[in-house]
């Protein structure tokens, strides 16, 4: 492609796909209302959706046997989503409330994900292990959050570790059961959904194809166009809808909405196509955005625990990390 229609590619790639992704996200969630699902499993259901440009795009890129940008982008776009969802989020909303045992929930879920990544990146753990790993992770976690309150009521007082897990659940769902109000989806809503699916992959793998061959013609390094260009546009869904969660003082469902869309980033963007059609070789610059991503989502769970939630100050020093991040990689590289 030449350098402008490589250009128009990516531009109206990213407007249609961002656009596109908020349609998905409102019908989705309607659907999920209409199935039963619990409030959590709603806003899990919300971040896969937001996720779909930058899991597109990275699977894109596999594909075309871009490993590096393939991984750019889900690994960047995690670092970013930190920033701008939480970081970002308590600069705007002043202060992000949160209940420590979320916290402790939640983001025990989030850094054994993203320890698994790392490894993986670094290649000390063949792709298809790292998927086991995550799954096995993921699935009780997933299941934990969809029990009903009932369920988890027969838990009872008798253990300490079962009152603590079922008293951490109840208060993510009774947060996000305030920031999440979807109507009773219909048959429409239904194809509404699939359709703007097919919008948005569609429109993610324009994205990606017009910022690779752009990457190319100006001699853009790989993991400048996945890691950062591509991982910032594609995260913008996830961003906007955590700061609009965070002003309203959603704690619970910002944090959430960072994890979970991390989790299944690593998940469904990086592990399984990678287990399928395989990873780029260790790089100095690949273990640089693996190993901050880690790092960061330790500080913002300190930060966040600490304090019980997340303040402007932490806030700014999160995104000061960001800042640092992409300083070091464009040097790295």
């Amino acid at each position: 492609m030449t350098p402008g229609i490589s250009f128009l590619a990516f531009f109206v790639g990213a407007v249609v796909s961002l656009v596109t992704s908020w349609v998905l996200v409102s019908r989705l969630e309607r659907v999920g209302e209409r199935l039963g699902l619990s409030e959590a499993l709603l806003g899990m259901v919300a971040a896969a959706a937001a996720d779909a440009p930058e899991v597109t795009a990275s699977i894109t890129a596999l594909v075309h046997h871009q490993t590096t940008i393939g991984a750019g982008v889900v690994l960047g776009s995690n670092v970013f989503n930190l920033a701008a969802l939480l970081g970002l989020g308590a600069i705007v909303a002043g202060r992000i409330d949160l209940h420590r045992k979320v916290v402790v929930l939640g983001g025990t879920v989030a850094m054994l994900v993203a320890v698994v990544c790392l490894f993986t990146v670094g290649g000390q753990v063949p792709a298809g292990a790292g998927l086991a790993v995550v799954v096995a992770i993921l699935v009780p976690y997933v299941i934990l959050l969809g029990a009903h309150r009932s369920i988890l009521g027969r838990f009872g007082p008798a253990t300490t570790w079962a009152a603590w897990l079922r008293d951490a659940i109840v208060e993510e769902e009774t947060e996000l059961a305030e920031a999440i109000h979807p109507r009773r989806g219909t048959g429409g809503d239904v194809l509404l959904a699939g359709a703007a699916l097919v919008v948005v992959v569609a429109a993610s793998i324009a994205m990606e194809r017009g910022a690779a061959s752009l990457g190319v013609h100006f001699a853009v390094p790989e993991i400048i166009v996945g890691g950062l260009v591509l991982a910032a546009v594609t995260s913008l869904p996830n961003a906007v809808s955590a700061i609009y969660l965070a002003r309203r003082g959603r704690g619970a469902a910002t944090l959430s909405t960072a994890l979970n869309s991390n989790s299944l980033n690593v998940t469904a963007g990086l592990l399984i196509p990678a287990a399928i059609i395989g990873l780029a070789k260790p790089s100095e610059s690949g273990i640089l955005i693996a190993g901050w991503y880690l790092g960061l989502t330790a500080l913002t769970l300190a930060l966040a625990y600490s304090w019980r939630g997340l303040r402007r100050t932490s806030g700014g020093l999160i995104i000061a990390s960001y800042g640092l991040f992409v300083m070091v990689l464009l040097i790295v590289t």
